[in-house]
């Protein structure tokens, strides 16, 4: 199992400043890879205070600019937002800024507040994305492309500069639902997954719908990833557990307000709302806990067939705690799962 630190933004106060919590990501990246994690990842989203990165493929280029080999993954990168005339360019000079170490990871979008009030509704983000990604992955391959959809309709185009490779840089599909997951697995893609805050059964599901697809593809899946990503923090006492509890339910208040909920937004600060699950059936479903809980935790996921594991601790921590438990997660907890650290993923599900 390798392992990746997500760089997602989280203020309740904007008086913090965007300048600081984007140096406060960087800062997190360059710290990865100096303990030799496998990769970093990066948020879309817009107009919100939780996994607050409007411009992604920027931001991954910055963070190329102030490292040397770790791998910078779009997670996830929400193409109905996107013109893809405009954003296939965008991905190959991305592609291009960061030495090819950028993994693109794509959906269609969550948070309805969000996708409507950039003018696109949620009952067509599927129909756009569908189009949206047929369409970029057409435009990074091929030449003198032309579309006559129900969103693109244009006469013959091509992408300037060319990418590096054919097909522009490697594409991860973020999808939630086990039978989608086993359809994207099926078209060649790696896969990112989450339970959110859900129980353990769905996390299986999940597995197997990318199992099976591989299962059913042979050599042709064998190169296929599947990348799991949780919210977690190591807890080295009860004061610290409880204070992450009481931090992950507050965001998890707010991230459902917008995911599931009813999209109550004050000035960019997403109101948080009373929530179904408590606090402590939070924290069980999540990644605080002990360092010997995590490792029990993410044996399981080894066990399954997890290729990497997307530890998201940026839910209201202080930067220097937050530091200081990535320091912590990999000298005590990811050399129990073979951490080879930067290198080709091993393939799930053998």
């Amino acid at each position: 199992m390798d392992f990746c630190i997500q760089l997602g933004p989280y203020i309740t106060d904007k008086s913090y400043g965007g300048d600081r919590v984007f140096k406060d990501m960087l800062d997190q990246a360059v710290f990865a890879e100096k303990l030799n994690f496998d990769s970093v990842s990066v948020t879309e989203h817009h107009l919100v205070n939780i996994l607050m990165m409007p411009a992604p493929l920027q931001f991954a280029t910055q963070i190329a600019q102030h490292t040397d080999q770790i791998k910078i993954i779009t997670s996830i990168a929400v193409l109905p937002l996107h013109d893809m005339r405009v954003y296939a360019g965008e991905v190959v000079c991305a592609d291009i800024f960061t030495q090819g170490r950028l993994l693109l990871g794509v959906g269609r979008g969550a948070f309805a507040y969000e996708m409507e009030r950039m003018g696109v509704p949620m009952d067509q983000t599927q129909a756009r994305f569908n189009e949206s990604l047929d369409l970029l992955q057409k435009l990074l391959s091929e030449e003198e492309v032309s579309a006559d959809g129900d969103y693109y309709q244009f006469d013959p185009i091509t992408i300037m500069p060319r990418p590096m490779t054919p097909g522009g840089p490697q594409m991860m599909m973020a999808v939630l639902n086990p039978e989608g997951i086993y359809q994207c697995t099926k078209r060649g893609f790696h896969i990112q997954t989450t339970p959110l805050a859900g129980r353990h059964q769905l996390l299986r599901d999940q597995v197997a719908g990318f199992c099976r697809a591989k299962d059913e593809m042979g050599d042709a899946g064998a190169e296929l990833t599947l990348s799991l990503s949780r919210l977690g923090f190591v807890c080295n006492s009860d004061a610290v557990r409880n204070s992450c509890i009481h931090r992950a339910n507050s965001y998890y208040a707010r991230f459902d307000n917008v995911f599931t909920g009813p999209g109550k937004v004050d000035n960019g600060l997403i109101r948080e709302l009373p929530r179904n699950q408590t606090a402590e059936e939070l924290a069980e479903s999540l990644m605080i806990g002990s360092v010997q809980e995590i490792v029990d935790k993410l044996g399981e996921y080894s066990d399954l067939g997890i290729d990497r594991f997307i530890f998201n601790c940026n839910f209201g921590m202080s930067q220097a705690a937050t530091l200081e438990n990535i320091q912590q997660f990999a000298e005590e907890i990811a050399p129990h799962f073979s951490y080879k650290g930067i290198g080709v993923l091993e393939g799930a599900c053998e």
